[in-house]
């Protein structure tokens, strides 16, 4: 009795070391996974999925245009993916127009989205490239997917290089989770008498993305883009009762151009 009573207390220790065991190591291996570092990929795809989501984004400007209706138009922001490249990197389709005629917009890009080179000290390389032929992708993201350019036909109607951007990790306590902006004067632009653009870009939290685009003379001076500070775009919500009866629902469509071509992003 004494005897098999031994092995029993032997058996149950043994199993309970084995159980402690493995706890232990199992422990290890989630606190390895909580705790592992970021990949490049990942902060890429982080930043790609703030801008465009698995299947297309809309965004709008209007909360900051009621706010400020003299500096800032309601646009409406629409993103989706175009193409994937062999290494991973994304392309991305992005269109704006004014909220009201989407059917009409009034920028068209392809924006690329991949890590940055390993001896650069970023994150995320976001670059912009003119389309071929504007008109075979209005509306893009808004059309069935057997209506779309071909992914392949994407890569071919990259066109000119406009502006790259590198992102960073944005700093404990601050709002943003990237941001980044282009080197000053690298870009040049000629729209309404500059002669070099800058670009700015953030990605907040629930995938909201601030823009800032601006054009300068040989001086320095700022000849075209938002002065006050960047457009910020927040992803679509349901119209409210007092959405409908806002003041830009109603403001003359004449008065919303003119101030897009004084305040507006990049433009052509």
């Amino acid at each position: 009795m004494g005897t098999a009573g031994s092995d029993s207390n032997g058996r149950n220790r043994s199993r309970g070391r084995v159980v402690k065991a493995l706890l232990l190591v199992g422990g290890a291996l989630l606190l390895k996974r909580l705790t592992k570092s970021p990949t490049r990929w990942d902060h890429a795809r982080n930043v790609s999925n703030a801008f465009c989501g698995e299947k297309g984004i809309s965004q709008f400007s209007r909360e900051q245009a009621c706010r400020d209706p003299d500096n800032y138009v309601n646009l409406r922001m629409l993103t989706c993916p175009a193409a994937e490249l062999i290494d991973g990197s994304r392309v991305i389709y992005f269109e704006q127009a004014i909220w009201r005629t989407p059917e009409k917009p009034f920028r068209q890009r392809f924006y690329m989205v991949k890590p940055c080179p390993k001896e650069m000290k970023c994150d995320v390389e976001l670059s912009s490239y003119a389309i071929r032929d504007v008109e075979d992708y209005k509306n893009f993201c808004d059309r069935s997917k057997d209506q779309r350019p071909l992914p392949e036909e994407v890569l071919g109607d990259i066109a000119e290089h406009l502006t790259t951007i590198h992102l960073k990790r944005c700093e404990r306590g601050k709002r943003c989770l990237y941001e980044g902006s282009t080197p000053p004067g690298s870009f040049p632009n000629s729209w309404n008498g500059s002669s070099y653009c800058t670009s700015e870009f953030a990605v907040l939290r629930n995938n909201e993305i601030h823009m800032w685009d601006r054009g300068f003379d040989n001086d320095g001076n700022q000849v075209w883009g938002p002065k006050g500070g960047p457009y910020e775009f927040k992803p679509a919500t349901a119209l409210s009762f007092t959405d409908m009866f806002s003041p830009l629902n109603f403001s003359p469509q004449v008065g919303m151009e003119k101030r897009l071509g004084s305040s507006s992003i990049l433009q052509e």
